[in-house]
């Protein structure tokens, strides 16, 4: 097979072909989901895609190619296996890969990432990915002289001018569905938006703009607990009208109260984001902690998550931090958050205190390995990284016994408090987006917010508070960024930045 010498140009043909038909399939059933296939602009704009997919691909092949032999191949070698691990997520978790889900993969810590292997995976990557590579490594390649080179490049440009102006019919469709085919089609789906997240982190402020200073109203002693959630939905609480008994503890417990509300994003580098500042923005300003320990609240910050924007305190404690104090099984779940925490306040020499709990209880695709096993009270469940594979009863259970798990931390945390008669306290809880469980066949998060599903980002808000410190307003529906106001009223901080609109607190 690999005796004879090929020319560059039906090389590049093939290899197109064989990108065509291995990576496109999520592509055209949206394409099939979303059009009038039955209409003539329907058919046109189809057969153009086609047609389309396979010319330009191949033509950027056989530019790789033309340039050289060697990165060439090196260049198809990496696409090609890129792109069968694309296509297995996306066939997998129904995921679009455009800019915010290659932050998500270049945040990923490397448990998250081992967590979503499987052995479907490697079929994907052996058959789509090192099979495609073998032939493309092997092959004898004959180029084309540079006359040929500018005369195809040229007549491959001026295709696709001539097949952009017979789709002009079409071109508000295309714009409209701009990032869910962009998200799809491969390699252009991870090549350009990594190449634009890296040009947008880049463009980021190196610094973060501070905010005005604050000053503290009184010298009363108070705390409050953030507690970041990850991957919460609020239509699996049952605090929220869900039937299963999801919150067994919190809807027992005094002074809890819950607000329907929405993340700003679908994926967590957003989603903490917009938790931490003042306001939603594309800049990065100083964000609550901070904010805070720059004005002498003492800051504690636990986490056993990532993602979240560059925090600039002394007591920044990661799970592997807090292992060293901490003993038994639990501890290898988000109950090492909450181990020493009350001893940690009182050993505070600061009026005020806020302390931030970053877990990671809801993330998947493994919710059965999130909680001990004595919290899986909801049963049969999902133990596969391919949630498609199980059964809608046991992906619900599983996700459902996350919930439950949180619900024993959020109380945990709430006994802790009670028990600084010296303080003010609350805690509150927030999560940084919601997770789709197979609904529209979407699982996870990180679906663009212009076409995200509720599930993904109506999220719970839950918040307690000790006797005799604060009452709340009578809010029908929060944000995120209602968080920052909140925590400044409670502590009794005044900022020129503070927003009494945005306080949940009388």
């Amino acid at each position: 097979m690999f005796k004879n010498s090929i020319s560059i140009t039906r090389f590049s043909l093939i290899l197109g072909a064989m990108n065509f038909i291995f990576f496109h399939y999520p592509f055209f059933k949206f394409v099939f989901s979303n059009l009038d296939y039955k209409s003539f602009n329907g058919v046109l704009a189809i057969v153009s895609l086609i047609v389309l997919m396979l010319v330009l691909n191949a033509w950027v092949f056989y530019l790789f190619l033309s340039i050289s032999k060697y990165l060439g191949k090196f260049l198809l070698v990496l696409t090609f296996m890129i792109s069968a691990l694309s296509v297995y997520f996306v066939n997998t978790y129904g995921v679009i890969i455009d800019e915010s889900m290659i932050g998500n993969v270049f945040n990923t810590d490397q448990n998250e990432a081992g967590s979503f292997f499987s052995f479907k995976m490697v079929l994907y990557v052996v058959l789509f990915g090192i099979l495609p590579s073998i032939y493309i490594i092997k092959a004898k390649i004959v180029n084309d002289g540079v006359k040929r080179f500018f005369t195809k490049s040229g007549l491959v440009l001026l295709f696709a001018l001539i097949m952009a102006f017979v789709n002009a019919a079409n071109w508000l469709w295309i714009d409209k569905n701009s990032k869910s085919l962009g998200g799809l089609a491969m390699p252009w789906s991870y090549s350009v938006n990594t190449a634009l997240f890296f040009i947008h982190d880049a463009q980021k402020n190196k610094k973060e703009i501070l905010l005005p200073d604050a000053t503290f109203k009184d010298h009363k002693k108070a705390v409050v607990v953030l507690v970041i959630g990850e991957s919460a939905r609020s239509e699996n609480f049952s605090l929220y009208g869900y039937q299963k008994n999801t919150n067994p503890l919190l809807s027992k417990t005094p002074n809890v109260f819950h607000f329907n509300a929405t993340s700003c994003a679908t994926y967590t580098t957003a989603g903490v984001k917009c938790i931490l500042e003042h306001k939603d923005t594309g800049d990065l300003y100083e964000i609550l902690p901070n904010y805070l320990n720059r004005n002498k609240v003492d800051v504690i910050w636990r986490t056993n998550n990532w993602g979240e924007p560059p925090v600039h305190i002394p007591n920044y404690q990661t799970s592997e931090m807090l292992a060293k104090n901490c003993k038994g099984p639990d501890c290898g779940y988000d109950q090492i958050l909450v181990n020493g925490l009350k001893e940690q306040i009182l050993a505070s020499k600061s009026d005020k205190v806020l302390i931030v709990l970053h877990t990671s209880t809801s993330h998947g695709p493994t919710y059965s390995k999130k909680y001990p096993k004595r919290f899986e009270v909801f049963k049969p469940v999902c133990n596969s990284v391919e949630l498609g594979n199980c059964s809608r009863e046991e992906l619900i259970n599983a996700y459902d016994n996350t919930v439950v798990y949180t619900d024993f931390l959020l109380h945990s945390i709430i006994q802790d408090l009670k028990q600084l008669k010296d303080y003010d306290s609350s805690m509150i809880f927030v999560s940084d987006h919601g997770e789709s469980l197979g609904e529209k066949n979407l699982y996870m998060h990180g679906v663009p917010m212009s076409i995200a599903p509720k599930e993904q980002y109506e999220i719970p808000f839950i918040v307690w508070v000790s006797d005799h410190s604060k009452t709340l307003k009578p809010e029908k529906s929060l944000t995120q960024n209602n968080v920052f106001h909140s925590v400044l009223n409670f502590l009794g901080i005044s900022s020129p930045v503070y927003d009494e609109n945005m306080n949940i607190f009388r």
